[in-house]
């Protein structure tokens, strides 16, 4: 799937917060992920962080196409203001650092999500004059089903850079 002629002018350079996340560390196969992510909603639920106040992000370490279910990485966040207490979910504390990043805004379902992740490291990252920084990509997700319908999703794509 290629990206269109429009999409590409969409990639903005932005200046993303220090933000400290509560994590669910997803390790293991891709298909599994939905256990995770319903586990991780019962958390943010118990703790009184809905998506409406709290941002939600993904930290992306892997490809699953091409990293062995037994080594693949995921994490499911959500920005809080309060240190997170022991729970029996597994929900740990990090920091997503500040820094420079490429954005690319991906409306809709999951479906072209993979396409346009591709193109932002493929295309995007190698055409510009841009480095990484020791930070992996990541997704915010603005809006989710059922807040709004699948078609209306909204998902911002952010590959952390190096600052010039």
């Amino acid at each position: 799937i290629k990206m269109s002629e429009e999409n590409k002018s969409d990639v903005e350079i932005i200046d993303f917060p220090e933000t400290k996340i509560a994590v669910l560390e997803h390790r293991g196969a891709p298909k599994a992920l939905k256990l995770s992510i319903a586990k991780f909603i019962e958390w943010r639920k118990l703790n009184k962080l809905p998506p409406s106040k709290h941002r939600t992000f993904n930290i992306l370490y892997d490809d699953p196409a091409i990293t062995a279910d037994t080594d693949y990485r995921f994490d499911l966040c959500c920005a809080i203001t309060k240190d997170v207490a022991a729970n029996d979910y597994g929900v740990t504390m990090k920091t997503m650092p500040t820094g420079r990043c490429a954005r690319l805004r991906h409306l809709g379902s999951d479906y072209h999500l993979e396409a346009n992740i591709k193109y932002l490291i493929d295309d995007w990252f190698i055409e510009s004059e841009e480095s990484l920084r020791d930070f992996p990509i990541f997704l915010e997700r603005v809006s989710f089903f059922p807040e709004v319908p699948e078609t209306q999703m909204i998902k911002d794509i952010c590959l952390p850079l190096l600052t010039l």
